[in-house]
């Protein structure tokens, strides 16, 4: 029997940076409370790491509730909207911006064409965190859809329309929403009125590929990721779409060994949010619990 790890799986580069931000102000601050406002990331393995490290997660409500002289606060990699900023400032809160670097460029994106008077749509999922951090850019006055069909009596196309997308969405979705708005708005008017941006990351759109690859190769793939994780769904999808046998779990525990003993080739990936060392982790349960 063969367990392989996908080469490719792992922290995507905006998670990496967030997570050395955090580990650095715990190291350098040991007497004080540090904390990241919401999940850290949407994997509980990693959020229980953390908080042995002393790591304390809260909400924008509990803002006021910190004691400015012994408090450190940590935006997470989806960032945040401003009022977030504004109450850390009005309480004099010192906090760490690791707010991922092409979410904040989607930000100020949506930010300017907003001031512009453009119509903002955003592809993506009403109550996500990031989502959140982009509606409060544009103070709420944007419209946000998850498929083409829903912008049908949205969209006011007499005015100028730009769309974007939430940075962990797929890109078979925005660029179908795309083409439905082209198809409402005269070929000689989209030049002067329609402005798409692709704001999917790389690193996720780029996955797509070798994920697709690597769960051909496999009898099973096992597809590891937090429950509330938007990219592991997304990534997921595309598993199971390749490889019918593809499980979704959070931890070990929920593997079924017996219904795993029946395959000889098994693959074991994750979202963007699951850490290298639980993959890790999960193949050596594995090893110890099947017979070669």
């Amino acid at each position: 029997m063969k367990i392989i790890i996908d080469e490719n799986a792992g922290f995507c580069w905006g998670v990496v940076q967030t997570i050395e931000k955090v580990e650095k102000a715990l190291e350098e601050n040991p007497d004080k409370n540090v904390s990241v406002i919401g999940e850290i990331i949407h994997n509980t393995l990693e959020i229980k790491r953390l908080e042995e490290k002393k790591l304390s997660t809260i909400n924008y409500e509990d803002i006021e509730k910190l004691d400015s002289k012994n408090s450190i606060t940590v935006i997470r990699a989806h960032g945040e909207p401003p009022k977030t900023y504004n109450a850390l400032n009005k309480n004099n809160i010192t906090f760490i911006d690791a707010t991922c670097p092409l979410v904040k460029k989607l930000q100020e994106k949506i930010r300017y064409y907003y001031l512009e008077g453009w119509q903002i749509i955003i592809y993506g999922k009403y109550e996500h965190a990031e989502v959140i951090g982009l509606r409060g850019v544009c103070n709420d006055e944007c419209i946000v859809v998850r498929k083409a069909e829903e912008i049908e009596n949205k969209i006011d196309f007499s005015k100028k329309i730009m769309l974007c997308s939430q940075t962990t969405m797929d890109k078979d979705g925005l660029f179908k929403i795309k083409d439905f708005i082209e198809s409402k708005i005269a070929a000689s008017d989209i030049k002067n009125n329609f402005i798409f941006k692709n704001t999917i990351c790389n690193f996720v759109s780029n996955r797509e590929e070798g994920l697709r690859k690597f769960a051909k190769q496999h009898e099973l793939i096992i597809f590891v990721a937090g429950r509330n994780s938007s990219n592991g769904k997304v990534l997921f999808g595309i598993c199971k779409s390749e490889n019918e046998n593809s499980i979704f779990i959070e931890n070990f525990s929920e593997l079924d060994i017996e219904q795993i003993k029946q395959f000889n080739n098994i693959g074991i990936t994750g979202a963007n949010s699951t850490p290298k060392w639980v993959l890790e982790e999960i193949k050596n349960n594995l090893t110890s619990q099947l017979v070669f």
